[in-house]
């Protein structure tokens, strides 16, 4: 069986309970993103991966702090589309291009914080949650709080599933985000 079974939906063809989301996700970006239309064929996963974004977007990370969980979990999980999304979202969030660049490549990043934040960040992939000690007394030594561990949990698990979702169906690049295009290495 190949990929092929997943359907990119418009809002005519989508099951009922997805057409509100994907109205609103088009209405919000003023397109419907290639990976929406394929996550529409669920449309729990779709309400649930928007949902669980939003409460992860209200948490007390900034923005470009959770672009760093992201990138993050999207570069250990080989999504393409996701290290290409973010990327140009860290841009927007006025990223350096050397933050990008070290986050997509899985470099040590300069600013110390930031750099104990992604590799707490991978601690969790790493171990499921159960991080060890030492990793977590490194984390709160950078100037974190506990909070901020659980933050990224929520990010791990909101984007654990996007990047999931979209491997799973193969879920193309859009367009607007070539310039920002990625691949793992190999």
């Amino acid at each position: 069986m190949s990929r092929q079974v997943f359907t990119a939906h418009t809002t005519d063809t989508a099951p009922a309970a997805a057409r509100p989301t994907m109205a609103g996700v088009h209405r919000k970006l003023g397109h419907l993103p290639g990976a929406v239309a394929l996550m529409a064929e669920s449309p729990e996963l779709l309400k649930g991966f928007l949902t669980a974004n939003a409460v992860f977007e209200a948490t007390d990370l900034d923005p470009v702090e959770r672009e760093v969980v992201v990138l993050t979990v999207a570069t250990r999980n080989e999504c393409h589309l996701c290290v290409a999304m973010h990327s140009a979202a860290l841009a927007r969030h006025d990223g350096t291009p050397e933050l990008i660049e070290a986050l997509r490549t899985g470099a040590k990043l300069s600013d110390q914080r930031l750099e104990a934040l992604r590799r707490f960040t991978l601690a969790v992939l790493d171990h499921r949650g159960a991080v060890p000690d030492d990793e977590l007394d490194a984390f709160l030594a950078a100037g974190w709080l506990p909070r901020h561990a659980l933050d990224v949990v929520l990010g791990v698990g909101t984007y654990t599933i996007s990047t999931f979702a979209n491997r799973l169906t193969d879920a193309p690049l859009d367009p607007p985000l070539a310039a920002y295009a990625w691949e793992p290495a190999a």
